[in-house]
């Protein structure tokens, strides 16, 4: 069994219990940045450290390149044109989870890998055209799912999360009762380029030059300045530099024009979605309008909808991401952002997801 680790508890705990599961355990670390940082040169030794610990093997691969490229570059390019992009998902697909699979298999014989997600996988029969399905993690304040909706079938079926049923206390004691160096190592509460960077406002800054332009409201009415339309966020209030007779939300980013569009919170709010590369996860494509619970941001609350299959556009087809869907809230909903995630479910299970386009 590989086991991606980041230098961090959770995923050293993975390697714990599974080496105490009697499982042959061999730790799998993605050098994905140069410099300082939990997810660099400080999670590098530690996961070293913890597999000199356990008395596996450890292997470190050279992924800067590929991280730069698909993730990096990405956002820079998302930030640009107005739209604030979600890169954990898209990381865990293209950089994470099927490339460390993909080098297991080559390079280790190895078909099955774990990492320290909260999050669970309830495996289907394939040759019965049965499905995988991804269930939350037992733990609602630690669940990850949402940032895992973008996997596809094949890797799910070789995915393991032993802490999908643990909560994050429970690591925590369990980590000490293994005598992990890492057991009270805090977590990073930021995405790991902002870690690096010392921010995110420096990692843009170290990408973007500084563009001016204007802050308006949905009218035009100039109300204010700004040095980026990437240092702003949808549904953002503090921060603004703006006076005005009452409180102002960003409600859209125009990359075209390079500004940054305002309004009072009662106009912020939208019932309605556009969701494109959606990859279903648990259920095949439905075919007709269905009702279920949506997750526009991390940490927000699933609410309501009505999700309708839309017809793919050209680039959708091209792109190989076929589908595309409409979302209609119950309830009006605020801080809709294109780039972001929608992740839709039915109880605890994920049934799929995509990105916000409108």
């Amino acid at each position: 069994m590989a086991v991606g680790l980041s230098g961090g508890v959770d995923s050293s705990l993975t390697a714990a219990l599974l080496v105490e599961a009697g499982w042959a355990v061999e730790g799998l670390t993605l050098w994905l940045m140069s410099g300082k940082g939990a997810c660099c040169a400080e999670g590098l030794v530690d996961a070293a450290g913890i597999c000199e610990q356990l008395g596996v093997p450890h292997h470190v691969v050279d992924f800067r390149e590929h991280f730069q490229a698909q993730i990096v570059d990405f956002l820079v390019e998302g930030y640009a044109a107005g739209v604030t992009p979600l890169p954990c998902s898209r990381c865990n697909r293209e950089v994470k989870f099927g490339p460390m699979l993909e080098w297991a298999q080559e390079e280790r014989g190895i078909g099955r890998l774990a990492t320290g997600h909260y999050a669970r996988v309830r495996h289907g029969a394939v040759s019965d055209n049965g499905r995988h399905q991804l269930l939350r993690g037992l733990d609602t304040q630690k669940d990850q799912s949402y940032f895992l909706y973008d996997l596809p079938q094949e890797a799910l079926g070789r995915l393991v999360f032993p802490l999908g049923e643990l909560t994050k206390p429970d690591t925590r004691l369990e980590a000490e009762r293994h005598g992990l160096r890492t057991a009270k190592k805090p977590e990073s509460q930021d995405l790991c380029l902002a870690d690096h960077h010392g921010s995110m406002k420096a990692f843009l800054d170290a990408y973007l030059p500084p563009r001016q332009g204007q802050i308006v409201l949905a009218d035009g009415t100039v109300v204010g300045q700004h040095d980026g339309i990437e240092h702003f966020t949808i549904g953002q209030r503090k921060g603004l530099g703006v006076a005005w007779s009452e409180p102002l939300h960003v409600v859209r980013l125009d990359g075209a024009m390079n500004q940054v569009v305002v309004a009072p919170r009662r106009e912020a709010a939208r019932a309605d979605a556009v969701v494109g590369a959606v990859n279903w996860v648990s259920l095949a494509p439905p075919e007709v309008p269905i009702d279920v619970a949506v997750q526009v941001r991390y940490r927000s609350a699933p609410e309501p909808a009505r999700l309708t299959p839309l017809p793919a556009t050209e680039a959708d087809r091209a792109a190989g991401r076929p589908h595309r869907v409409r979302l209609e809230f119950a309830e009006e909903q605020f801080s809709i952002t294109p780039g972001q995630a929608a992740v839709f479910y039915d109880g605890e299970m994920l049934l799929g997801g995509g990105l916000i386009q409108a």
